[in-house]
């Protein structure tokens, strides 16, 4: 069985306050777009272990044992011991610490492969509780489609924002950033206005209005991704604006433009 988990882009993000748990409550909205890592398990007929893992495409950095698609293999099997022994393969194409939700999407989409593929039976809430155990942004991708999250990302309030009639184009420098040094880098406060009323107004007003408090202390420490949000908006786009922690930059356009973009660059371009 194979499955194609996409990426996410955040309309806006306000870090509101930093909880005594370590955490931050914020307040964004995902937007489900279609770039996307493939997927497959197997039954593993010689079962020498639990799971065999492969991985093409982008390299995954970090131990083996702490990629997120086997501790969502583990964290179901403890609860279903019936799961039996599997193969997977997982070639990826969404760049890795990008602000995409690359990994929180694979771990979410292997959550529902798993419980269709083994007749588990597990509704939409409880794949979201799996799902927060294994990151604050992954339970999105359970229901993945534009939701208002809140809280530490897990609390989803389905939205009717459509980007349908728009082209998204996606930039990534190949520039990898740290969530935790982008949290430290935050001082919270409050915003003036709340992202669901600016996502009322009219997107030339979203410039100004629709903040990513990333993008402060991002772009002070890599100017380079400043500059590629300058250059979308030198091309046309009705809004810019980095995705989550970075260092992917998204530029909304009319649906009819072609923007030449970053041809003299080593980066990473797709449009949706």
């Amino acid at each position: 069985m194979i499955t194609f988990p996409n990426c996410k882009i955040n309309l806006g993000l306000n870090i509101l306050r930093k909880r005594d748990d370590g955490f931050h409550d914020l307040e964004t909205v995902f937007y489900p777009v279609q770039l996307n890592d493939a997927l497959e398990v197997i039954h593993h007929s010689q079962h020498i272990s639990a799971v065999e893992f492969t991985c093409t495409g982008l390299m995954i950095d970090g131990q083996k044992e702490n990629n997120l698609c086997l501790k969502t293999y583990q964290l179901l099997k403890k609860d279903f011991p019936q799961i039996p022994a599997v193969k997977m393969y997982l070639h990826k194409v969404i760049p890795l610490g990008s602000g995409l939700g690359g990994g929180s999407s694979d771990a979410a989409f292997l959550l529902r492969l798993l419980d269709k593929k083994f007749n588990l039976s597990l509704s939409s809430a409880q794949l979201q509780q799996y799902a927060v155990q294994l990151g604050s942004d992954c339970a999105f991708f359970i229901i993945n489609k534009p939701c208002f999250a809140s809280g530490n990302g897990e609390i989803l309030e389905e939205s009717d924002i459509d980007l349908s009639h728009f082209k998204i184009v996606l930039v990534n420098p190949g520039i990898h950033l740290s969530t935790g040094w982008a949290f430290s880098q935050i001082n919270p406060f409050p915003p003036t206005t709340n992202i669901k009323t600016i996502l009322q107004q009219p997107m030339e007003t979203w410039k100004t209005d629709l903040i990513n408090d990333f993008e402060t202390p991002v772009f002070k420490s890599y100017p380079e991704i400043n500059n590629i949000k300058t250059t979308l908006y030198d091309k046309g786009a009705i809004y810019a604006a980095m995705s989550g922690s970075g260092s992917t930059v998204f530029g909304i356009f009319e649906k009819n433009t072609s923007p030449v973009l970053f041809s003299d660059k080593d980066y990473f371009v797709c449009t949706s």
